[in-house]
């Protein structure tokens, strides 16, 4: 029988590389490119992905405990800074910097590679569905699953 807390390590494993998947998805796939904002909110997720998976190989169960709860709260990191973000594309708040394309080369080369490059802003959503961006979409999922997570780690009474 697996145990909440299994469920909850699963779920610390699971939520942010779907997040991720999702992310790089609709970046490659769908051509939604990451302004630096939506870069910041990934960090997090990638930390939280190694946290749970080194977790898999703890055999003491409240150091693992402990590892699953770490990696909720990268969620949860990366859960408020999406927060903030979606308030800076709702226009709530202003943002912490000036989201520029990314360029590289020189000479002529430079100039084709700022010509070229798309222009990706913080403060502006790209995609939403139901009012919601992908930020906000992020922030939901983050912070709902984080508590999620660390309330089955914690109330779990079976090993």
């Amino acid at each position: 029988m697996t145990s909440k807390f299994d469920k909850a390590h699963w779920l610390a494993f699971l939520l942010p590389a779907a997040l991720l998947a999702g992310a790089y998805g609709s970046q490659y796939i769908g051509g939604l490119f990451p302004c630096e904002m939506c870069w910041w909110q990934r960090y997090p997720h990638f930390a939280a992905v190694a946290i749970a998976v080194i977790a898999f190989g703890v055999g003491n169960l409240a150091f693992r405990k402990t590892l699953v709860a770490l990696a909720a709260l990268a969620i949860a990191t990366s859960g408020g800074i999406a927060g903030f973000h979606a308030g800076v594309e709702y226009g709530w708040w202003e943002g912490l910097t000036a989201c520029t394309a990314t360029i590289s080369g020189s000479g002529d080369d430079l100039i084709k590679s700022i010509m070229n490059a798309p222009l990706v802003r913080c403060d502006v959503a790209p995609w939403s569905l139901f009012g919601i961006s992908l930020a906000g979409y992020n922030f939901l999922l983050s912070l709902g699953g984080a508590v999620a997570i660390l309330g089955m780690t914690w109330r779990n009474k079976k090993p």
